[in-house]
């Protein structure tokens, strides 16, 4: 087979990569790779090309974890920068495409299948109503997809909504948050909502217990000290966590109108299997006073990341494109 398209997930501690022969054709020789063993995304990208022994496609496509205002790319949450047309011309793309990790997340959403996603809570989806997307795992992504009139599709939305201020809602989380701000100033979602902000929660929870828990530097520890130790810090971490996840997760479905649902992507969810069901998540999503009903209504799921649909979204990405100038 020949190679059309190279397709690319670049989240801050992992790249995903797959290649198509056709648009809308199957993915192959889908790897992940550790963005951590190398130096550049060029380097990632020529690895993964000898790897899989192809030629260079004729066209790419990249979701990548970090704004996408311009040429430049400078990663937020790793240190790989790079020029989209050094890039381009480095490997002679006839094409390339850069946008949001989340951003070709959402493009993918109508592509999912029943048995990709495990429902958490609420009624049914409104076809053609707003769909709200967010999602934890080395940063917190957010996005949505809307339907303008003859789209059925959708269109994405491209922000950063990670970044907006992070609200406490208990005196328990308030006292948190204080260590949080005391550490990095603005305490945005991210700083709570990620894999670092649940190691911080727990460390934060610890200065205020002034005794127990241990040195621990991921947050897979806290999560397995959580769900198979019992420990009582790392799992009120986690619950933290959740409940945080689900004040912010409404926020967006209020802001949105997200009537046909919302998404939880990245990495970290999954994870937690069905303990997350009976987290605090989604009586934190419903809890908004006079509108806890509307909420009540909207549909979560949970997505199954084993499918890759970051890389599906990247390839609709190029089909909605155009050519580049």
């Amino acid at each position: 087979m020949t190679p059309l398209r190279l397709l690319a997930d670049i989240g801050g501690t992992n790249i995903r990569l797959a290649w198509q022969d056709q648009p809308d054709g199957p993915l192959h020789d889908t790897r992940v790779l550790p963005c951590a063993q190398f130096p550049t995304v060029d380097a990632a990208l020529s690895a993964y090309l000898a790897e899989v022994n192809i030629a260079t496609p004729r066209e790419a496509a990249f979701g990548i974890a970090n704004p996408v205002t311009g040429d430049a790319i400078r990663m937020t949450n790793h240190s790989w920068s790079f020029s989209q047309r050094a890039v381009r011309e480095a490997f002679g793309f006839e094409r390339l495409v850069v946008i949001n990790d989340f951003t070709a997340l959402a493009l993918a959403l109508p592509l999912l299948t029943p048995a990709q996603l495990r429902p958490v809570g609420g009624g049914a989806a409104v076809p053609g109503a707003a769909i709200a997307l967010l999602g934890p795992g080395t940063g917190l992504g957010v996005s949505g997809l809307v339907f303008p009139p003859g789209s059925s599709l959708g269109v994405p939305l491209s922000g950063e909504g990670g970044h907006v201020t992070l609200a406490a809602q208990t005196r328990r989380e308030f006292d948190v948050l204080g260590i949080l701000q005391e550490r990095y100033g603005h305490v945005s979602a991210e700083r709570a909502v990620c894999g670092a902000g649940l190691v911080d929660l727990y460390h934060a929870l610890r200065r205020l217990a002034q005794r127990g828990g241990k040195e621990i530097s991921s947050a897979a520890q806290v999560t397995e000290l959580a769900l198979q130790a019992n420990d009582p810090l790392a799992l009120e971490a986690l619950e933290l966590f959740c409940g945080f996840l689900g004040s912010v997760a409404g926020n967006l479905a209020l802001t949105l109108g997200a009537r046909g649902g919302v998404f939880i992507g990245g990495g970290m969810v999954p994870r937690l299997g069905t303990w997350f069901d009976q987290s605090p998540f989604r009586a934190r999503f419903e809890s908004k006073g006079r509108f806890q009903s509307y909420l009540a209504s909207m549909p979560c799921w949970v997505i199954d990341p084993g499918a890759t649909p970051a890389l599906h979204g990247a390839s609709r990405a190029l089909d909605i494109a155009g050519t580049d100038p």
